[in-house]
């Protein structure tokens, strides 16, 4: 009988040198091989294929650039979904690449499935979140053999397997259309400054253009739907706000990132699109939901996102907090205007035909609510910490 394992395949380091150690260390007989496009860059995805090819016994590659943003990225947004500052990319995208393997390892009769991650990382948990809803074996040779980057470059090079990594710049990148994040090497170290090099979709704030970009975001129930009113779909529109954003150098991240396992880390992320729609939606959300809408959701909103950086997305309690947010997005229609300017965003207006806003109401030049009305609600206004004053001083 053929011993057959499903790795999840990136083309990077880690997931190339899989291959052979799965079959000279772990004795499988067939390694296949499956690439998932979550919006990959087009060459990325054809220099993996053009490798799988060369070096597994068998390759997929899973077009699913359309559902990440549909049944990912957009109820993300509607989440105003943000860990520690970071808008989760890698981590949102890791349980749908490791559905897309569950299902063609049950297609090949695959009794094992393999994923390249680290066992310093959050990525193990959110591959391992789904395979292990399987009866099949789950192997991490980089966790199991304990291995470091330089043995694998050198192990590669043994093997004839080609890696863009180098011992002088081992960045490890990981990008789809919502994210790209850079790290290893220099950059593990917090008092090193970046070098301009690991960025690609972002310019440097100095060299992006010296006018100011002005964009119309539409959304409809919470999600974004056109921009400066040319109507796009899902995957279309991020990619379309990248280059937007990007261009203008708004959606840069370098920051300190609290693990799942506890480990504090340095990570380097690009995410131009993300910056601007998070940012545009939650303004928005102000103008047409109610404070107690507003200040509930954000409890939600909280652990909705520890859930997504962990790739808990299966479990009830992540079900029943979407239940809440599509509830809360029924209303979240308008258009929102944003400025981009040398790195920076600013969100100059906002409209909506559901806001709980009245500009008669609130004006100072309108006497349609009588000011004298207020006075009754002002005199108990504080009235404990007056009372608790008042003993303090006998």
């Amino acid at each position: 009988m053929v011993k057959k394992v499903a790795l999840a395949y990136s083309g990077g380091l880690d997931t190339s040198v899989c291959i052979p150690i799965l079959k000279e260390k772990y004795g499988y007989d067939e390694v296949i091989t499956i690439s998932v496009d979550v919006g990959q860059p087009e060459e990325e995805i054809r220099k993996a294929d053009a490798k799988a090819q060369k070096i597994s016994n068998k390759h997929y590659t899973i077009d699913a650039k359309e559902e990440f943003v549909r049944d990912y990225i957009f109820p993300l947004i509607k989440a105003n979904g943000n860990y520690e500052g970071y808008v989760m990319g890698t981590s949102v995208a890791r349980p749908l690449i490791a559905k897309k393997v569950v299902e063609a390892a049950k297609k090949e009769g695959a009794v094992a499935l393999a994923h390249g991650c680290t066992g310093k990382g959050n990525d193990q948990l959110r591959f391992e979140a789904v395979f292990r809803q399987t009866d099949m074996d789950v192997i991490a040779p980089m966790r199991e053999m304990n291995l470091t980057r330089e043995w694998e470059i050198n192990y590669a090079k043994e093997h004839g397997i080609p890696v863009e990594a180098t011992k002088s710049k081992p960045w490890s990148v990981d990008e789809n259309i919502w994210s790209r994040s850079i790290e290893g090497g220099r950059l593990e170290d917090p008092s090193f400054v970046p070098p301009e090099e690991i960025y690609e979709w972002t310019k440097s704030p100095e060299d992006a253009p010296n006018e100011p970009r002005i964009v119309d975001i539409d959304f409809e129930a919470g999600v974004p739907v056109a921009i400066d009113g040319e109507k796009l779909g899902g995957y279309a529109l991020v990619k379309k706000m990248n280059e937007i954003a990007g261009e203008n150098g708004v959606g840069r991240t370098d920051m300190i990132e609290d693990r799942v396992l506890g480990l504090k880390a340095r990570e380097n992320y690009e995410h131009p699109a993300a910056t601007v729609l998070l940012a545009a939606h939650a303004d928005l959300e102000k103008l047409v939901l109610t404070r107690g809408e507003l200040k509930f959701k954000k409890i939600v909103e909280e652990q909705w996102s520890e859930m997504a950086y962990g790739g808990l997305v299966d479990d009830p309690l992540f079900a029943d907090l979407n239940a809440f947010i599509d509830k809360s997005q029924e209303r979240v229609t308008g258009t929102v205007k944003v400025k981009l300017y040398k790195g920076a965003l600013t969100i100059l207006a906002r409209s909506s035909p559901n806001a709980l806003y009245s500009e008669d109401l609130v004006s100072f030049d309108s006497q349609t609510i009588d000011q004298k009305d207020a006075e009754g609600f002002a005199k108990y206004h504080g009235f404990q910490a007056r009372m608790y004053r008042k003993v303090m001083e006998k």
